[in-house]
């Protein structure tokens, strides 16, 4: 059951063109809540919403660019007079082997969906501490979670580094009343497997057989739309949440995303007790005097 927030909020969201980010804009603005909602393409973003509300705020900022970062966060304070919920929605997928993926290719994936991720909470954090409240949502994915899928490592690691940058947020800024959730979806039917939100790697070795079957077997997903959750609904959670009194840090969302935590915490919990008498084994002597 949804809960309706009666007091409108001022949110703050990347990435907001499509997918989960677009979907928040309309379902936050449908309920009377004030939006800025940034992208790279302003006009793109406009049309998109197709929404002359008052209370939307359409932003082209380019996030890996701090000073056009705080300038946004800036113009979103001085037309709603707050800040009251942040979303890094932004971010894209790098597909191709570790092998195959270029320093150039890996650190464009790490300057969008990770150092992105810290230019904006670097500019949000001074308005939430001076408010002593605020709740900041960052995107990371399943695959922040689970890493053994072949061919996305890179993007694997900048969603692991999302979760633990989330974790130490939280424990950083809840002095300040300010909470933090980092999301964790599965496969929803959004734009991610196409071409704007997914990049393959630009050298294929033939080798990696494995990895080409992976990228055939998304680009099956893509074309039947057979992923399991619905963004509107996903959406819908993320203001469920965002109006309640004691948020969760970790958010999974899907019953793929939650099967496949699942098995990722018994495979650990399977190594430890394994391996438990040689991690044991590697304490330090007793010092003598």
């Amino acid at each position: 059951m949804d809960i309706q927030v009666h007091t409108p909020q001022a949110w703050f969201i990347t990435g907001a063109s499509k997918g989960f980010g677009l979907e928040l804009v309309k379902q936050l603005l449908a309920q009377g809540h004030q939006v800025a909602a940034t992208s790279r393409n302003a006009d793109e973003l406009r049309a998109a919403v197709n929404s002359d509300s008052p209370n939307f705020l359409p932003l082209a900022v380019e996030l890996t660019v701090e000073a056009r970062v705080g300038e946004a966060i800036a113009a979103t304070v001085r037309q709603f007079g707050r800040l009251d919920v942040v979303v890094n929605n932004a971010g894209y997928g790098q597909l191709g082997s570790l092998e195959e993926v270029t320093d150039a290719e890996a650190r464009e994936n790490f300057d969008v969906n990770v150092f992105g991720t810290l230019n904006v909470i670097r500019q949000a954090m001074p308005q939430l501490r001076e408010q002593q409240r605020g709740h900041i949502f960052n995107f990371s994915s399943i695959a922040g979670i689970q890493g053994g899928f072949p061919g996305w490592g890179v993007y694997c690691a900048t969603k692991f580094a999302v979760e633990g940058l989330s974790e130490a947020l939280a424990a950083e800024v809840a002095a300040f009343g300010v909470k933090v959730t980092v999301v964790a979806p599965g496969y929803f039917r959004t734009n991610f497997l196409q071409s704007g939100s997914l990049k393959l790697a630009a050298d294929q070795l033939p080798a990696y057989q494995v990895v080409r079957d992976n990228e055939a077997y998304h680009d099956q997903v893509r074309e039947t739309n057979s992923q399991l959750g619905d963004p509107a609904k996903g959406a819908a959670a993320l203001i469920q949440i965002a109006a309640a009194p004691h948020p969760p840090v970790h958010l999974l969302l899907g019953a793929d995303a939650y099967g496949l935590a699942e098995a990722k915490i018994k495979s650990l919990q399977t190594d430890m007790a394994t391996w438990q008498a040689l991690s044991h084994a590697t304490a330090a002597e007793p010092a003598h005097a």
